[in-house]
């Protein structure tokens, strides 16, 4: 589709450019030409508006509309209209999906200082609560995962805390889990393994059988014909383990989990894992 089309990037407009279209409005505007507009400054009104023509044109309004006789634009009075959050983000468009993007990404980057920031762009914007509550316990099984699995216990926890307080308190607790899934260790082996079992398992058309001594027996042709006969009981077994396969015969030694050893919790479970298996979890 894309060959059929063209595309047109939009970037936020320059001061200039900004400066062009607030003239343009108070010279042409059949209501501000009736009003004495004085313009002393300008930063704070292109900087709320953040580069967006609508913005700026809505901004202007909203002093309008606040203003009894002569219309002074600064600084401060444009911050006071605005009280200090329009334009910083908007729910309904791109920026909601930036600064979401730049949340995630700054949290999974272990960045506390910038994942602080975004969330508070996104607190100040109005976004839900709850939404970002429900990233932040995306965030602990994907990016964090087997790394620090008390990542995902905390999240969960935020989550039902923030449900039932709400804002403005709720700010605290989103607060206290990215700054605590930002600075933990990372690790995405557990988000790896099941999409390359998912992939496998979705061009697999074989059907493949269960193996025999893993399949219950709860008629007595089944018992016959030898279901779950050879099945090791691991409890019966010193350390609670005994070596027996587990997958489709077919599909023996295949591997989807690989511990990510570079963070000490998943060094342990590789450990644990070839002192078990042997060459099974060897490197």
């Amino acid at each position: 589709l894309l060959s059929r089309a063209q595309v047109y990037v939009l970037r936020p407009l320059e001061a200039p450019e900004l400066q062009q279209l607030l003239e343009r409005a108070l010279s042409t505007d059949e209501i501000l030409k009736k009003r004495n507009v004085k313009v002393e400054s300008t930063d704070a009104l292109f900087r709320f508006s953040g580069g967006d023509a609508r913005k700026l044109l809505n901004i202007l309004d909203i002093i309008v509309g606040a203003s009894d006789g002569d219309i002074i634009i600064d600084d401060e009075r444009v911050t006071e209209c605005l009280q200090q959050n329009i334009a910083l983000y908007d729910k309904n468009g791109e920026q909601h999906y930036d600064v979401i993007s730049a949340f995630i990404k700054s949290v999974r980057g272990s960045d506390p200082n910038a994942a602080i920031y975004y969330l508070a762009r996104m607190l100040a914007g109005g976004e839900e609560p709850r939404f970002i509550a429900r990233r932040l316990v995306i965030l602990a099984s994907e990016d964090i995962g087997l790394a620090n699995p008390n990542a995902l216990l905390l999240a969960n926890a935020c989550f039902d805390t923030v449900h039932k307080i709400g804002m403005p308190e709720a700010r605290i607790t989103l607060a206290e889990t990215t700054i605590y899934l930002a600075t933990s260790p990372k690790s995405n082996s557990a988000y790896k393994a099941i999409n390359q079992a998912l992939a496998m398992v979705e061009k697999d058309t074989t059907n493949r059988p269960v193996p025999l001594h893993l399949r219950n027996a709860p008629t007595k042709l089944m018992d016959k014909l030898g279901y779950g006969a050879d099945y090791k009981y691991a409890h019966d077994y010193a350390g609670n383990f005994v070596r027996q396969e587990f997958l489709p015969d077919s599909l023996s030694g295949t591997r989807f989990y690989t511990p990510n050893e570079q963070n000490a919790q998943e060094a342990k479970i590789a450990e644990r894992m070839r002192l078990l298996w042997g060459d099974k979890y060897d490197k």
